[in-house]
């Protein structure tokens, strides 16, 4: 049997899971699915733990099972981005003892564990219908009906819930209303019913039903295809009963089409990834990094300062969406030794190359540049942009499945605004997404121009609006409450993504 737990903010696990037990196998394959929701903006840590349940225990409920009374046969752990993010959404981990007698390098072999991932696929498939009805009745004494449609899905207990309406169309008794979008998996499936009624408005709420009918997706399909019109019907009362008195008013389906929209993880399980890149300010205003009321202070006791910990948070949660996990660095606003100012160095030192291996690469690069430049200014963010730009294009130009995100933290008002609104407009037709972190105490205003969340598209100075918002900004004052500020940074990602992929109409299996 497997137990599944889930880590918890404060480091804890909880148990969220049981699979059935599978009798007398040492390859057994567990057949319980468990529902989780996916958030790409956290790590989601998973902890799976394989138990041999004793032959005494086999008519016990799973949940009733006590875990000290079966034997541990091992345990894996992984983020659920590690899983989603194979092309198969399958990963094969190495299951270890936790408490482990043998030292850990000649750890025994326990076996592997795989564990497989799906998405729920009726999620993805809307319905777009355009609705007409024919000869109304009129309820309204001096003009006639104000009609709209309310389609509504039945539930288990036989109760109606609506799920959407139309618009109300005005004193017409032959309407066609815009087109509605039911989402398949909200209505239940294809062959749920639905009602569908047809009410006239009136200012006071009470509006008047005209006329029903009960249909399924299905059957509204068949409908659109078959050019016919169904009769509404009117519930009446007799004696005890309700009957049906049909109407001369029908409904028609002018339009019926369905479409899957593809999701952030169909262009993961494609293949497609996410590159990270970082850029970091070095200018004098950051204070002498060797002084500790310098945003660049490196505490001897390991506390991060909060570069370090804006790299740590961002890197985190994108490292796992990018194969390779060499990311190139920089660094800006600050002079290398016997050079002049650079606003776009290799955080390496390196004057071929800009990439690091991993996130710990990116924290020594960080510390060692601290001791081998000398902070300067202005503050400018045209250059950084620019390069990240030229990566993401020459990407794009190679057909390469990568869509990339920069990371800029700086701790000051920018110098170059109208630059940087340039290489913005010009990088917003890229795969490329650019996350800006304001650290210290700063007046952040003009960051917020940049990021279109807060007001208008981003235009340059030969008047080109962006063709899309690529720009995220928030302010990491509370370094204490630092998780959530990352989260938000980092929730707006897959739909910018998406947002590019679909401009460009890229499909996840091209």
């Amino acid at each position: 049997m497997v137990v599944v737990y889930i880590q918890e903010r404060d480091g804890a696990f909880t148990e969220v899971f049981r699979t059935e037990v599978v009798l007398n196998s040492l390859n057994p394959t567990w057949i319980t699915k468990y529902t989780i929701t996916y958030q790409f903006e956290i790590v989601q840590i998973l902890l799976f733990r394989v138990f041999d349940v004793d032959t005494q225990f086999h008519n016990v409920e799973v949940k009733m099972l006590k875990l000290e009374e079966q034997q541990s046969l091992g345990e894996a752990s992984c983020a659920l981005s590690e899983i989603v993010s194979k092309p198969n959404r399958s990963l094969t981990l190495d299951l270890v003892q936790r408490e482990e007698s043998v030292p850990s390098t000649h750890s025994q072999h326990r076996g592997k564990f795989t564990v497989h991932a799906e998405e729920c696929f009726s999620s993805k498939t809307t319905a777009e219908m355009t609705l007409k009805c024919l000869n109304l009745e009129s309820k309204d004494l001096f003009s006639k009906s104000d009609p709209f449609l309310v389609i509504s899905k039945v539930v288990e207990s036989g109760m109606s819930i609506p799920v959407c309406k139309t618009e109300v169309s005005k004193n017409d008794l032959n309407p066609t209303w815009k087109p509605v979008f039911l989402n398949i998996q909200q209505v239940g499936s294809k062959d749920s019913p639905l009602v569908i009624e047809c009410f006239n408005f009136n200012s006071n709420g009470k509006h008047d039903l005209i006329g029903k009918v009960q249909k399924s997706l299905a059957d509204l399909e068949k409908l659109h295809t078959g050019r016919e019109g169904e009769n509404l019907f009117l519930p009446t009362p007799v004696g005890h009963d309700n009957q049906n008195k049909a109407l001369r008013s029908k409904l028609f389906v002018e339009k019926y089409s369905e479409t899957v929209q593809y999701t952030f993880l169909d262009y993961l399980a494609a293949g497609f990834e996410l590159n990270f890149m970082v850029a970091i300010d070095f200018t004098a205003s950051n204070g002498n990094p060797r002084l500790p009321d310098s945003l660049h202070y490196i505490d001897p006791s390991g506390r991060l300062n909060a570069y370090q910990k804006a790299i740590y948070e961002v890197g985190e949660v994108l490292q796992f969406y990018d194969a390779d996990k060499r990311f190139p660095a920089w660094g800006f606003g600050a002079r290398p030794i016997d050079g002049p100012v650079s606003h776009c160095f290799n955080l390496n030192g390196s004057s071929n190359y800009c990439e690091v291996e991993g996130i710990r690469g990116i924290m020594m690069a960080y510390t060692s540049a601290l001791f081998n430049v000398s902070l300067a200014g202005p503050t400018l963010f045209g250059h950084v942009i620019n390069r990240a730009a030229m990566i993401a294009s020459q990407s794009l130009a190679n057909d390469a499945k990568k869509y990339f995100v920069l990371l800029i933290i700086t701790d000051g008002v920018i110098t170059d605004l109208q630059e940087t609104k340039d290489a913005l407009v010009k990088a917003s037709d890229l795969p490329l997404s650019i996350l800006i972190v304001g650290v210290g105490g700063a007046d952040f205003k003009e960051m917020e121009i940049l990021d279109a969340d807060k007001g208008e598209r981003l235009e340059s100075s030969t008047g080109r609006v962006a063709s899309r918002d690529i720009v995220q900004f928030v302010p990491f004052r509370d370094v204490q409450n630092g998780p959530s500020v990352v989260q938000e940074l980092l929730a707006e990602l897959p739909s910018q993504f998406l947002a590019y992929m679909r401009s460009r109409e890229i499909k996840p299996c091209s």
